[in-house]
């Protein structure tokens, strides 16, 4: 097989795009794993039912490493169950010490943790890299009186319980949100009001159909009824606008805060540096794909790469935000 470093060298010279970004890996990551070879074959693991976002990333990474030659055979295999709780307590407990084995995680992950009181944690795997993320939207129905972010927020904070926010699970990462907000404007989060939908198609209904207040979702769940004029969009949780979309951050209206839904993934514990240095490379090298930069535009989502220490650092610290928000909330003890 080819070194990693040859096939960078391949894809630099194919797309400019390839270029930057992997610099930017380089940047973040730094991984001495030039000198080593990807595994001859890789299974990863979706801890959720196929079609959804975690079962997507995993199949578009098995697309891109087998389509560019990062990687001869690529394996997905589905454990759905319990915000993935049950699929991470497989993955550390079979694939301990095994180098050719990675499994997809998240924020939802990080929540489903702590809700779920699961047994093994994501401090019990081997950071290897954050791949994608989508920023969360606020809406609310066309005819609703909140015309501006701050109208609903005056509101929240005059009867937190009068304004009902719907969202995906709870202790998700739409709740999340909401609990970050609470924070930032001076409501207690344990007095949230929210209501959990099953899907975004539940959820949608029960706004449009005034039985919330407002919703929370990833911006790609509603964007058509935005786009419509069906919904109006409040804010974004990004840190800055996103070009293209005519939405103002919760920071440029006084909410000082960001939030991004990711994904990535983790290898098993107890490897050795040189199985741990390759996964970095073997990722670092899809990530500056042309394949992979296919899969970002097609499926619209963000490239949000971080790899090695510097995602285990990120990761550390999205953990204690998110339990200090579950805290609050009242969902965690």
């Amino acid at each position: 097989m080819l070194k990693l470093s040859d096939r960078r060298t391949r894809r630099w010279r194919r797309s400019g795009l390839g270029v930057v970004v992997a610099a930017l890996a380089f940047t973040l990551a730094a991984p001495a794993a030039d000198a080593q070879t990807a595994p001859d074959s890789l299974k990863i693991i979706a801890p959720a039912s196929p079609g959804g976002g975690w079962d997507q990333t995993a199949r578009s990474m098995q697309e891109a490493l087998r389509s560019e030659g990062i990687v001869d055979t690529v394996e997905v295999e589905n454990i759905p169950g319990a915000g993935g709780t049950i699929g991470l307590a497989q993955f550390v407990n079979r694939y301990e010490g095994q180098g050719d084995t990675m499994l997809i995680s998240g924020l939802v992950m990080v929540g489903a943790i702590l809700t779920n009181q699961a047994p093994v944690t994501l401090e019990q795997t081997t950071p290897i890299a954050r791949l994608t993320g989508e920023y969360e939207v606020i809406v609310v129905p066309a005819n609703s009186p909140h015309q501006t972010l701050q109208d609903l927020i005056d509101a929240f904070k005059a009867d937190p319980g009068a304004i009902s926010w719907g969202g995906g699970s709870a202790g998700g990462t739409d709740h999340i949100l909401v609990g970050l907000i609470a924070q930032e404007v001076g409501v207690d989060p344990s007095k949230i009001n929210y209501i959990p939908f099953s899907g975004g198609g539940e959820a949608l209904a029960a706004i449009l159909g005034g039985h919330v207040s407002a919703g929370v979702s990833g911006l790609g769940e509603w964007i058509g009824q935005i786009q419509a004029g069906e919904l109006r969009a409040l804010a974004i949780s990004s840190p800055e606008r996103l070009s293209g979309f005519d939405i103002p951050t919760l920071k440029e209206q006084g909410v000082d805060l960001d939030l991004v839904n990711w994904r990535g993934v983790v290898a098993p514990p107890a490897l050795e540096e040189a199985e741990r240095e390759a996964l970095l490379g073997a990722v670092d090298a899809m990530v500056a794909s042309e394949a992979w930069q296919n899969t970002l535009e097609k499926r619209n989502w963000m490239n949000v790469y971080l790899a090695g220490d510097e995602f285990a650092a990120f990761l550390e610290q999205e953990q204690q935000r998110v339990e200090n928000v579950l805290r609050d909330i009242g969902l965690v003890q």
